[in-house]
């Protein structure tokens, strides 16, 4: 069995990646995979807590699969807008997004 503290570790090295990720990339993928890096991070957080604490409980469990939705329902979005500044555009980088007027 897989003590919980691996759990711990995988997690903070996923979020430290994610983080690392989203401050050093300039494109808007590349961006948005590091944020699903953080929320992966934190779904496996919640996960770990609730064997660690909570052993025949299943909240945390749920509340994973509420962020696996959610997430999943931000990517879309994000996509969607990531796609439109490009039609506009023509590039997928961060400085192209500066352009855009009020």
């Amino acid at each position: 069995m897989v003590p919980v503290e691996a759990y711990f570790v995988l997690s903070a090295l996923l979020f430290f990646i994610g983080v690392f990720g989203f401050i050093t990339r300039r494109n808007l993928i590349a961006m948005l995979i590091s944020v699903e890096l953080v929320l992966n991070a934190v779904d496996i957080n919640f996960a770990a807590f609730n064997r660690l604490l909570f052993p025949e409980g299943m909240e945390g469990f749920f509340m994973t699969l509420f962020s696996i939705g959610v997430s999943a329902a931000e990517s879309a979005v994000a996509i969607a807008i990531i796609i439109n500044v490009y039609r506009n555009f023509h590039s997928d980088q961060v400085n192209s997004i500066e352009n855009m007027k009020f």
